[in-house]
């Protein structure tokens, strides 16, 4: 018994791992990376029991794919799992950022990676796009689910917050569906988890605790994705004195071009401000409240599969959630296709991801890199 557990350790740490040392573009490429390693190659779940981790793992702060990591380490290991998924997860971006803020602090400027990052980004489309549709052919379980959906994606291609939408979505379709029900049994309630404030102190000098207290705050109450890291950490940072705005893009920078989740900016402004010591503060303070989160959460979804009108919930949330990620799909779409070259790499990844089905969207990330190199690294302007 010690021994198989042993080796569900050993294969979270060895997959989560190596997700985190490929998983660029985001929240939404890293769950569709996922669910190409967890649910299509490896099985540890179906594809509906990762609809309902994604779909509660919307509504919790921190980022949404380093959480997800942690519901999948805890299904297949229990709770040493999701600590062992989660840390595998997140520690091949922080020894990069901590080795670019080194060398950032040491000599002012960062290395060249633009080619490289322009031929990721087009391929990572293909790989959400594949997602979509798998996660979608699950989620839309009826006409009705489809035009929640549908209003979803129209309210987040105009801007509506993804919270706001997800929790109006799933509030909408509970209603709807228990109404249309009409033999309503009396369910177990779950009570909502409150974050807790009063996390801030009072900054007199940019201490190694000060660093945790800070980036504890933010990591406690960042809701959605990484992407909105910068308007927390520029009101938290910025505002005090600690960074400059010109300093603060850059680290927002590393994170967007290093593997893993986009807070491993933490560590890269950890170490900016208080050295190894700050980067290890920074870097636990804001990775911390989602591995509490994520511990406290994840016994209650079988609960909330159970309750019927916690499991309506749970559909529209699903849906809603599919139709966040297609909305980003879009967006990213729009803000990369810009030239022929970014076009030529996605066809190539969108052929690789559909007509190749055997190929790991690790390769994909891979030769879209390499095409990048070559395309726009060497080829003339």
């Amino acid at each position: 018994m010690e021994k198989n557990k042993g080796n569900k350790l050993k294969e979270v740490a060895s997959v989560f791992f190596k997700l985190g040392c490929f998983a660029f573009g985001g929240p939404a490429a890293h769950i569709a990376m996922m669910e190409d390693e967890i649910v299509t190659k490896r099985q540890w779940m179906t594809r509906d029991y990762f609809l309902d981790l994604i779909g509660t793992t919307n509504l919790i702060p921190g980022p949404n794919s380093t959480e997800m990591t942690m519901h999948c380490g805890y299904e297949r290991a229990g709770k040493i799992g999701l600590f062992v998924a989660g840390i595998s997860f997140i520690f091949p971006a922080t020894v990069i950022t901590a080795i670019l803020a080194y060398l950032y602090v040491s000599y002012g400027t960062l290395p060249e990676v633009e080619p490289f990052i322009f031929g990721i980004k087009p391929a990572v489309l293909a790989i959400i796009a594949s997602a979509v549709i798998k996660l979608g052919k699950k989620a839309v379980k009826g006409l009705e689910l489809a035009v929640l959906g549908a209003l979803v994606l129209g309210a987040s291609l105009l801007g509506v917050n993804e919270i706001i939408a997800l929790l109006s979505a799933g509030i909408l379709g509970m209603l709807y569906f228990s109404l249309k029900d009409k033999a309503i049994k009396s369910t177990n309630s779950i009570s909502p988890l409150f974050l807790l404030s009063g996390l801030g102190t009072s900054v007199l000098k940019v201490s190694t605790l000060n660093v945790f207290w800070v980036f504890l705050k933010v990591g406690a109450i960042l809701y959605g994705s990484g992407y909105v890291l910068f308007a927390y950490l520029d009101a938290e940072l910025v505002t005090r004195g600690w960074l400059t705005r010109a300093e603060l893009i850059d680290a927002i920078a590393v994170g967007q071009f290093t593997p893993g989740p986009i807070l491993s900016t933490s560590t890269f402004i950890g170490y900016q401000l208080s050295g190894f010591y700050g980067a290890l503060a920074a870097t636990a303070g804001i990775f911390l409240p989602s591995f509490l989160f994520v511990l406290i959460l994840n016994p209650f979804i079988p609960k909330m599969q159970k309750s019927k009108i916690l499991r309506y919930f749970l559909n529209a949330v699903n849906v809603a959630a599919v139709a966040v990620m297609l909305a980003v799909l879009v967006i990213m779409t729009k803000e990369t296709l810009i030239d022929w070259k970014a076009i030529v790499i996605a066809l190539i990844a969108v052929a690789l991801t559909f007509k190749t089905k055997k190929i790991s969207p690790i390769w994909v990330i891979i030769i879209g890199a390499v095409l990048g190199y070559v395309l726009v690294g060497l080829l003339p302007s």
